[in-house]
């Protein structure tokens, strides 16, 4: 008996099936009559391998052998060599847009998903080597230097935008943007793109601050799109926040995950205010666009600069030792906690070198800027098109919200899907890889997505299930539990398959989450 590791294939290769993923490639990407496996069906073996056990495309081969790709994608292991996955990657580079659209379009379709809400983001992924502008395909993408968002100003980047509905946080917009291209820049044609795939006219957008422009809400509201934003802290004078007294300010009932089994006394308390916000262009005939202004208090914000002390002391001490030994890895690390802290306005900093050129840090906060902070600790501001009547100073709130799960999908993509390191040196191939990446996360949050479902269905409210952890605690399965279980089961063929194939089941949770999936592999 011959033993190959099964894992989640049988269930990667049915969601492909029910998104035709090898259709829509080789309809636009025909390979030759004599080929023996066509783009499509390389592409889909490729979803298959960064879903399941990520390789450079010099091991996918290898990872075909020791899987049951054979027994389950019906394709020869040495069909899957480096040459030809570059080959496939090449044909559907002219139709990245195409084939991403397409795809999306199909899964609103055969999973029911709604489309009215899309959270919009942008990411970039650093990558190592020169990318001479000389070499690289103006047609594609380029890798260039720009703000990335792990800070590594040494190296270059490319860039991918996601759009994720609201309904189970699946991405139906995915697209890869040049490194040096500002995220300010890319919503209006985000927005046609969306209005394409999920063929609807209006929908309701949020964003980060990013989002806020003059052009950009002009677009928003010229396609009869509604939006949610954040608007970047410089944009509100901190007098208008001390002037509010939190007490006046309605009551938000939101309880973040994150804090659902603390005590009530321990929860951030969330309270909404309402105003109006006006944005003018740069020429004297744009008319001022107002929009509603959604004032925000959340308690829990306060203690950022408690934080951020604790994080610059011990900042302080590490400096010059082995994990931040120069000025500019100093330097990046004050930029990341100053951003998440929400201190860059008061944080005053000063890093000196030794005569052995170690680095050393001393910081303060700004006591003018405090005073005026205290008061208005706690508060942003959300802007908004939408009437009233469609939805009140709360709602908007509790929409905005959902945006942390943008982020949690990138974590996905950089982290279970193994963006990076990418060992591809032309821009062309690294576009269509980013593009195969993202129809892998579309795969892997489809899945969640239905086990979350299914549950519901089965009388679980809140989606929640037995034994994902040892514990037994009951919890909301997340994709990637959901892969670690599944991966675990492992098919032994007899040479010659002289005998059926024999199922290793090892826990009780691998038949429950099958079941949930409506996968049956007897």
């Amino acid at each position: 008996m011959v033993t190959k590791r099964l894992g989640a294939l049988p269930v990667v290769a049915e969601f492909l099936h029910r998104l035709r993923v090898a259709q829509t490639v080789d309809g636009l990407c025909p390979a030759r009559d004599l080929a023996l496996a066509t783009h499509g069906e390389v592409i889909e073996a490729l979803v298959a391998n960064r879903l399941t056990s990520p390789r450079p495309l010099v091991r996918v081969e290898d990872w075909a052998r020791t899987w049951a790709v054979k027994e389950v994608m019906e394709l020869d292991p040495e069909l899957l060599n480096d040459d030809r996955l570059g080959r496939a990657l090449d044909a559907i580079a002219p139709h990245l847009d195409e084939i991403t659209g397409s795809i999306a379009a199909q899964a609103i379709c055969e999973f029911g998903i709604d489309t009215a809400t899309l959270h919009w983001d942008m990411t970039s992924m650093s990558l190592t080597g020169a990318f001479d502008p000389d070499d690289q395909d103006p047609d594609y993408p380029v890798v260039a230097y720009g703000h990335p968002k792990d800070r590594r100003v040494d190296l270059k980047q490319i860039q991918a935008g996601l759009g994720i509905s609201a309904d189970g946080a699946v991405p139906l917009l995915a697209t890869a943007i040049s490194g040096q291209s500002g995220e300010i820049t890319q919503v209006v044609s985000a927005i046609a793109q969306f209005q394409k795939t999920a063929a609807v006219k209006r929908f309701l957008m949020i964003g980060d601050s990013k989002l806020v422009s003059y052009d950009n809400l002009s677009a928003l509201s010229g396609a009869q799109v509604e939006f949610i934003a954040p608007l970047a802290a410089s944009a509100t004078d901190p007098a208008v926040f001390a002037a509010l007294d939190p007490q006046t300010a309605e009551r938000v009932e939101y309880v973040p995950l994150r804090v659902a089994d603390r005590p009530t006394m321990d929860r951030p308390d969330y309270r909404v205010l309402e105003d109006t916000h006006t944005l003018t262009g740069k020429r004297r005939s744009d008319p001022p666009i107002t929009v509603r202004r959604i004032l925000v208090h959340s308690a829990g914000n306060a203690l950022a600069q408690a934080k951020a002390r604790e994080d610059l002391d011990k900042l302080a001490r590490l400096a010059g030792g082995r994990y931040y030994p120069t000025r500019d890895k100093v330097s990046a690390k004050i930029g990341v906690i100053a951003a998440k802290r929400r201190v860059t306005d008061c944080l005053r900093t000063h890093i000196t070198d030794s005569p052995d050129q170690k680095p050393s840090l001393t910081w303060h906060f700004d006591q003018d800027v405090l005073a005026i902070q205290a008061k208005a600790d706690g508060w942003y501001a959300l802007i908004t098109n939408q009437e009233p009547a469609r939805a009140d100073a709360a709602a908007i709130f509790l929409a905005y919200k959902g945006q942390p799960q943008v982020e949690r999908r990138y974590g996905e993509l950089k982290g279970p899907l193994a963006v990076a390191p990418v060992f591809l040196h032309g821009n062309k191939r690294i576009a269509a890889l980013l593009h195969v990446l993202m129809l892998a996360l579309l795969v892997y949050s489809l899945i969640e997505r239905q086990v979350r479902r299914a549950l519901e269905r089965e009388g679980s409210p809140d989606g929640r299930m037995t034994g994902l952890y040892p514990d037994n605690r009951r919890e909301r399965p997340t994709a990637r539990m959901i892969f670690y279980h599944l991966g675990e089961l492992d098919l032994a063929t007899s040479p010659g398959n002289c005998t059926p194939p024999t199922l290793h089941i090892t826990r009780g949770v691998q038949l429950h989450l099958l079941d949930l999936l409506e996968i049956n592999l007897s």
